[in-house]
């Protein structure tokens, strides 16, 4: 049975092969899930389109949770180098919808984003990229 890590890298891979099937070019950030030393799972850009930090998750539960320092790391790193940050999100059997973190609801410890919500205000990877 694959850990989390392995599961992330592997929802990581699938987004990269996502991103240049639609003529973007993304990569990778190494550390990305190591010790936090990462502040984004993703780097993806496109000639004449504003580049993006994205930050991956996907869960088999109805809501993602997301730690409030990994956000917030999130959202500096992607300002400060100005790329506009988006969280991909992915629940079983709905494919990836793409998230603005504005649309993150505060619980107290986490940031957090339901299916609903995701469904509601998140786009999928042509509605969201166009």
């Amino acid at each position: 049975m694959p850990n989390n890590k392995s599961k992330g890298s592997k929802a990581e891979r699938e987004l990269v092969k996502l991103f240049t099937e639609q003529g973007w070019r993304a990569v990778r950030v190494a550390g990305s899930g190591v010790l936090d030393e990462s502040p984004c799972d993703l780097i993806a850009a496109k000639a004449g389109r504003k580049g993006f930090a994205v930050e991956a998750k996907s869960s088999k539960k109805s809501t993602i949770y997301i730690t409030k320092d990994q956000i917030n790391d999130f959202i500096l790193f992607s300002t400060n180098i100005g790329l506009k940050p988006v969280i991909a999100t992915r629940f079983n059997r709905e494919g990836w919808l793409f998230v603005s973190p504005k649309y993150l609801k505060d619980t107290g410890k986490f940031w957090a984003v339901s299916l609903a919500t995701a469904k509601e205000k998140g786009k999928r990877f042509s509605q969201f990229f166009d």
